[in-house]
C-alpha cells in the first residue's frame, strides 16, 4: 500500500507561516484551531554561537495510529493512500483520539462537535499538492511515499543522507512525517 506523507525540509523553512495560513485558508479551519503549527526551536548554545530551526508539526501519518485503534466508533480511519482522517458523521466527540495523539495534532471543533485534524489536503487530487506545499515560499515541503525508492521524498532524503533526517519521538506509533536538518544549520532536539 502506498503511504503518502510528507518531508520538511527544516534546513530551507524560514518560519513565515505561510503554511498555517494556506492550511487555515484551504479547508476552512476556525479561529483558535490549527492543524499545521510551526514551532521556533531555540536559539540555543553560546553567543557567537546560535542556532535556531522552524519546525512545522502537523499530523504524523503513522503506521500504528493510535488515534485510529483508539476510536470507539471507526470515525477515525486510514484510507487507501494511507491518509489518517476522520468522518465527521460518525466522530462522537469522545475525546480518546486526542488523548492517543502523543503529538497533539488534533482539535476539537466546538462548533461542528467534532474532531479535526490535516488531512494532507485528500480533497485534492494528484496532481494537486497540499496548500501547505503549494504556499511554502521556501520550498520546504514535499508531499509522496519514502519507502517507495521511485519517489522524490525518497530521493531527497537519500541525498540528505541518515544523519541529517529525522522523525519526531516514536511513542511506538511509527510516525512516518521526516524532517531534513544539517548539522551546519542547527542541531535535531526532540520535540515532545
Amino acid at each position: 500500500m502506498k503511504k503518502k506523507t510528507m518531508l520538511i525540509d527544516l534546513d530551507r523553512c524560514i518560519g513565515c507561516f505561510s503554511c498555517e495560513i494556506a492550511c487555515k485558508n484551504e479547508n476552512n479551519i476556525d479561529l483558535g484551531l490549527q492543524w499545521n503549527k510551526v514551532f521556533t526551536i531555540g536559539p540555543s548554545g553560546v553567543f557567537p554561537d546560535l542556532e535556531m530551526y522552524f519546525l512545522p508539526v502537523l499530523c504524523q501519518a503513522c503506521e500504528d495510529a493510535p488515534c485510529v485503534s483508539v476510536c470507539p466508533t471507526g470515525a477515525s480511519y486510514v484510507n487507501e493512500e494511507g491518509v489518517i482522517l476522520v468522518d465527521k458523521e460518525k466522530c462522537i466527540a469522545c475525546m480518546a483520539c486526542l488523548s492517543a495523539c502523543p503529538y497533539k495534532a488534533r482539535s476539537f471543533n466546538a462548533r461542528s462537535e467534532s474532531i479535526e485534524k490535516c488531512t494532507l489536503c485528500d480533497h485534492l487530487k494528484a496532481p494537486d499538492q497540499p496548500a501547505c506545499v503549494k504556499a511554502c515560499c521556501a520550498k520546504a515541503r514535499f508531499i509522496g511515499d519514502y519507502e517507495d525508492p521511485s519517489d522524490d521524498i525518497f530521493k531527497k532524503m537519500k541525498a540528505a543522507g541518515e544523519k541529517n533526517t529525522y522523525a519526531l519521538p516514536d511513542a511506538g506509533n511509527k510516525p512516518t512525517v521526516r524532517y531534513i536538518l544539517n548539522g551546519k544549520t542547527a542541531k535535531w532536539q526532540d520535540k515532545k
